[in-house]
């Protein structure tokens, strides 16, 4: 960890409100460009289980929009597969299950598990593109002597920071074996955030939460972060003000030429 710069204005050096000591920065979409990969293995897990359902019960197949559907159930939200039922718009109500599932057990558990082998496939075979600009502004952040972790509801994070070469820049992360592990809500509730700030021993007033989804962007808000970067990639700027963010920038490295 690069040592703290003893100056009150520090984080305004990286273009952020003079209290910030910390930036918590969401992975998918705002440090890695995963978020299409996981929007693909929701799509393949989705459709595989749908398509066989289907056949199962003589109902005409529906296949899972990776666009309005993942953007509706899935994104930035908890795991297994946000809020129960287990896909509203197609109206199918599924058992919670448990860890103990078997591969293929018709369970929310079960089929999530059966979701997260599909990223770690993808990524294996081609690997992790971190953004530039993320990058820059993290050592930026880090030069200038904040605190940095990672908070995302993946359950693959450490694996995506290691391999996109990054895992060394952030002292923890908070992931979704973390929510699991601890019994914590997922977002857009804001325990995860919470315990990334714990853990940093810091309260939320001086952290600085990054993030690209709306259910993040209303995480930070309601954990009552000091200050909420909406990072937009996909031209959902009014959404994400709407959501509560301060800011919208389209890469966090903008907010070095707003110093």
């Amino acid at each position: 960890m690069t040592p703290a710069v003893e100056s009150p204005v520090a984080a305004a050096l990286v273009g952020l409100p003079v209290a910030t000591i910390v930036c918590l920065f969401d992975l998918d979409g705002v440090l890695t460009a995963t978020a299409t990969v996981h929007a693909a293995a929701w799509q393949e897990m989705f459709d595989s289980y749908l398509k066989s359902r289907a056949q199962r019960l003589g109902t005409p197949f529906v296949a899972f929009d990776p666009a309005t559907d993942y953007d509706t159930y899935v994104d930035g939200k908890s795991r297994p597969m946000g809020p129960p039922p287990f896909w509203p718009r197609g109206g199918i109500e599924l058992p919670v299950g448990g860890p103990d599932d078997l591969s293929g057990a018709e369970t929310i558990t079960a089929l999530g598990e059966t979701k997260n082998e599909i990223p770690l496939r993808r990524i294996r075979h081609d690997g992790v593109q971190a953004y530039a600009g993320s990058v820059r502004y993290v050592r930026a952040v880090r030069m200038v002597g904040l605190r940095t972790a990672v908070v995302s509801s993946s359950a693959n994070c450490a694996q995506i920071l290691a391999a996109a070469g990054i895992a060394e820049m952030f002292e923890i992360h908070i992931d979704g074996l973390s929510l699991r592990a601890e019994g914590m809500a997922g977002k857009p509730e804001p325990d995860s955030y919470l315990a990334a700030a714990r853990a940093l021993g810091v309260a939320p007033g001086p952290a600085a939460v990054f993030e690209d989804a709306i259910a993040g962007v209303q995480a930070g808000r309601a954990g009552r972060f000091g200050y909420v970067v909406g990072v937009d990639r996909v031209g959902q700027s009014p959404a994400l003000r709407a959501a509560g963010a301060d800011i919208v920038v389209t890469d966090p490295a903008e907010l070095l030429e707003r110093r």
